[in-house]
């Protein structure tokens, strides 16, 4: 039985109403119409059946059927080998599908069937560049610039293929030639834009973003650059502002999404910052730089634990993300387990090994893990990368210092007033006087700006003697006013003042110095630390505790500080949980306990048990002055890392220190059990790295024991 074939005027007639109703949209009724024709088998070079199917193609496409467009250029270009049209709706549908090889074949066929069809050259160099071939897409560029010299679409699109290889310069005169050619091509405004700015001409690139703008007001893509740009410039709220704008032009923009929550990250606004990125997420999993962006938010915020998750998922979609790399090192780092940040950061090195923040958080693990040589290595490594690296100066000069190598320790220490987060750097911005830098100071007049916390000015105000003793005129000593009284009484300090009174009369001094400089600036020595501050009693502050501590009766009487300053960066490691972490302590015959304890903790004393009696006495107590004369009637303090145990020390008093397991001052050196610092008085129990708390106490327990005699 012979096949009917449909009669060929019969195919015109459908073609004809098949086009009609193309044209106006009616996608669906036209294949209907279609489909007698191009369900047909078709036969080598039949030019008709190609027409039905470039036809049926397009509706396909027209109706968001990709795949079944696909499917009908396939058969098209089979029907008609020769069919210059076939090949190009095909490689544009194979190029909106994402199968860019095939994309590629199939517009190389169409410029060999039609070498001089400048798109078809301007296609097939876009997608060439997609497949990272660039050479190959300039060439195409440049052959539809031969064919049309202006061609704007092939000029700034070779604008682009240069730019992605780096060729900056003819980047961004093609791209200028492709707006001399049309001022209104957005895309290319938008492109400069972005080149303007890797180079670090922002107000050029600022300007190219306007001009993408006005050419297309609705171009969210312009606003978010023109965010990002803000933002590197530091105009946080004409950022956020374009963030928002451009999300209002697309809600769905993942990208400005993104950005908004960098904005608000570096406006310090971290919850907002933090929902931007989940909503990012939340259109787009897969955005590794969002996952990277929540992974510091939650970092900053102290939940490490989902900051680990975070970088983790950053590094698994971008594995050569070396910034993610680095931070998933900074959390474990933070959660303790030091050996897996280690592997993270040496990790990262493998990726970029000239990343000068890695190696000085390697030279952090090292410190703590009491490999010093090594951390010494990746600190002085850190600097080589990044000479300026002010944190990795200070913490290779702590280091050194904490060994005892004070003479370039010391030295390497004054990059602190080089460091916006250090008081010297903002003290030196304030005081119209010089910086005292060792010169003669033979008649001069002096002012001692206080530096750090309390504990510090305890511990480096036994300088202030030796620097009135160099004939200085007058010393001044401008201080909080917990020390005011004490500092009052100390030698060589001719007047005390709050730091505003010192501002108010900055005019009168020579010069000024920080008094953790004073160690450099007159050569101290590990065998040269003069001796501690000499604090004077107020008689009548002593006969007032000598009475109230007469109730306790006879034994040794035992002052206790268990918890820091909890605004302190490592209070959670130097701090004990609580005050019943001293437990042992309580049964011990002949000890009479005191507490020291103010602020955080304080009540603590108020609730043990009547069998455990402690005398708590940290809400009577003034100031240091009023500390110290309690102290006086005292036999013993122990303490966590608090002032109290410098203060305790100056007075001559035996002073037990707990030191915590992580980060432990570098004033209290490194790996002894004394301190050069306070020689004859303190007595240093350092916990090990994985020892508990109560471990430790028990060893001081057994000392105080011995201490007792009993």
């Amino acid at each position: 039985m012979t096949a009917t074939r449909t009669p060929l005027r019969s195919h015109d007639a459908i073609l004809r109403d098949a086009t009609t109703l193309c044209a106006g949209q009616q996608f669906a009724d036209a294949l209907a119409l279609l489909a007698p024709i191009v369900g047909e088998t078709a036969s080598a070079n039949d030019a008709a059946l190609a027409h039905a199917l470039q036809l049926a193609a397009t509706c396909a496409s027209g109706a968001g059927e990709p795949e079944r467009a696909k499917a009908f250029w396939v058969r098209c270009s089979e029907a008609a080998p020769d069919f210059a049209e076939g090949y190009r709706g095909l490689g544009a549908t194979l190029a909106q599908l994402g199968q860019l090889a095939e994309a590629e074949a199939a517009y190389g066929r169409l410029t060999e069937l039609r070498p001089d069809d400048i798109d078809a050259h301007h296609h097939r160099g876009l997608v060439l560049q997609r497949l990272g071939r660039y050479a190959s897409a300039e060439a195409s560029q440049r052959a539809a610039l031969a064919l049309e010299p202006g061609h704007v679409g092939a000029r700034y699109h070779l604008g682009a293929v240069l730019h992605d290889q780096r060729r900056l310069d003819e980047a961004e005169a093609a791209y200028r030639e492709a707006l001399a050619a049309d001022p209104q091509c957005a895309m290319a405004s938008n492109s400069l834009g972005n080149l303007l700015c890797e180079r670090g001409r922002f107000d050029e690139a600022e300007e190219a973003y306007r001009q993408a703008l006005l050419a297309q007001p609705q171009f969210p893509e312009a606003l978010n650059n023109l965010a990002a740009l803000f933002k590197a410039r530091g105009r946080l709220p004409e950022a956020e502002l374009a963030c928002r704008l451009a999300l209002q032009m697309r809600p769905d923009f993942a990208d400005a999404l993104n950005n908004l929550g960098c904005v608000l990250t570096a406006l310090k606004r971290l919850p907002e910052a933090e929902n931007a990125f989940r909503q990012t997420l939340a259109l787009r999993p897969d955005f590794a730089d969002a996952h990277y962006n929540l992974g510091c938010v939650l970092h900053t915020t102290e939940r490490v634990a989902e900051a680990e998750s975070a970088y983790r998922e950053a590094l698994r979609l971008a594995p050569n993300r070396v910034e993610a790399a680095n931070n998933l090192g900074c959390t474990l780092l933070a959660l303790g387990r030091l050996h897996d940040a280690l592997a993270a950061f040496h990790h990262a090195l493998t990726l970029r090994a000239d990343m000068a923040e890695t190696h000085f958080n390697i030279g952090s693990i090292m410190k703590e893990l009491g490999e010093l040589d090594h951390a010494e290595s990746a600190y002085r490594r850190a600097l080589v990368l990044r000479p300026d690296y002010g944190d990795a100066m200070f913490r290779l000069a702590t280091l050194l210092i904490s060994v005892g190598r004070f003479e370039e320790g010391f030295l390497l220490y004054e990059c602190r007033y080089g460091m916006p987060g250090f008081a010297p750097h903002a003290t030196q911005s304030m005081l119209p006087c010089p910086r005292w830098q060792g010169e003669p100071l033979t008649g001069k007049t002096l002012l001692v700006w206080q530096e750090d916390g309390l504990g510090d000015m305890l511990q480096f105000g036994r300088y202030l003697h030796a620097l009135k003793a160099r004939g200085t005129a007058r010393v001044a000593f401008a201080c909080v006013a917990p020390l005011h009284r004490l500092f009052a009484e100390v030698e060589g300090v001719d007047v005390v003042l709050s730091h505003e009174a010192a501002l108010a009369r900055a005019n009168e001094f020579d010069c000024w110095i920080s008094p953790l400089s004073a160690p450099l600036r007159l050569g101290t020595t590990l065998d040269t630390i003069p001796p501690p501050l000499r604090i004077a009693q107020c008689p009548s502050r002593v006969e007032h505790w000598r009475a109230r501590l007469a109730d306790l009766g006879t034994g040794h009487r035992i002052g206790l500080v268990w918890k820091g300053n909890p605004k302190h960066h490592n209070d959670a490691h130097r701090s004990l949980p609580m005050l019943n972490a001293l437990a042992p302590l309580w049964g011990l015959p002949g000890a009479k306990f005191v507490s020291l304890q103010k602020g955080a903790g304080e009540d603590e004393a108020l609730s043990l048990p009547a069998c455990f009696p402690i005398l708590p006495l940290g809400a009577d107590l003034d100031d240091f002055t009023d500390t110290a004369a309690l102290i006086s009637q005292l036999d013993l303090v122990i303490c966590v890392d608090t002032s109290t145990a410098h203060l305790a020390a100056s007075l001559g008093k035996p002073c037990w220190v707990l030191l915590p397991s992580y980060d432990v001052d570098w004033r209290w050196m490194h790996g002894r059990d004394d301190s050069p610092w306070y020689p004859e008085t303190v007595r240093l129990f350092r916990r090990g790295r994985e020892e508990p708390w109560p471990a430790v106490v028990e060893r001081m327990r057994a000392a105080c024991a011995q201490w007792l005699g009993v």
